[in-house]
């Protein structure tokens, strides 16, 4: 069992930045590919950005890329978003997922999820 728990959203004005946190806790947290969701209200749950193990460099959905990044931190169990340029579309529940297999963009792939944590961006 691995168990994610996510901080650092919040309210912010568009063209600022947030960096969100999730830190894991139970097995083996360098094991997994690491993954950030958002989803905003009355819209599907869409993936973000993800990560492979220790060294790999980060993926991203197109509207984020340049704007977001993803890394981690093995020794501290934890996984970071850093947000720069946010707009108001970015507005949504993030959440953090755990998972082993390739297909990264896939909900289906992670199995392991965190609670979420909301971001929150004003014009």
């Amino acid at each position: 069992q691995v168990q994610l728990a996510e901080s650092g959203g919040g309210l912010v004005q568009a063209g600022g930045s947030l960096r969100l946190s999730c830190v894991a806790s139970g097995r083996a947290f360098n094991y997994y590919r690491m993954g950030w969701f958002r989803q905003a209200p009355g819209r599907e749950r869409e993936w973000v950005a993800a990560i492979g193990w220790s060294g790999e460099i980060g993926t991203y959905e197109d509207s984020v890329k340049g704007r977001f990044t993803i890394s981690r931190d093995d020794a501290k169990n934890t996984v970071y978003l850093q947000m720069n340029s946010l707009k108001p579309e970015d507005s949504a529940v993030y959440y953090c997922a755990a998972g082993r297999l390739s297909s990264f963009r896939n909900l289906n792939s992670y199995d392991y999820w965190g609670q979420g944590t909301q971001v929150t961006v004003s014009t």
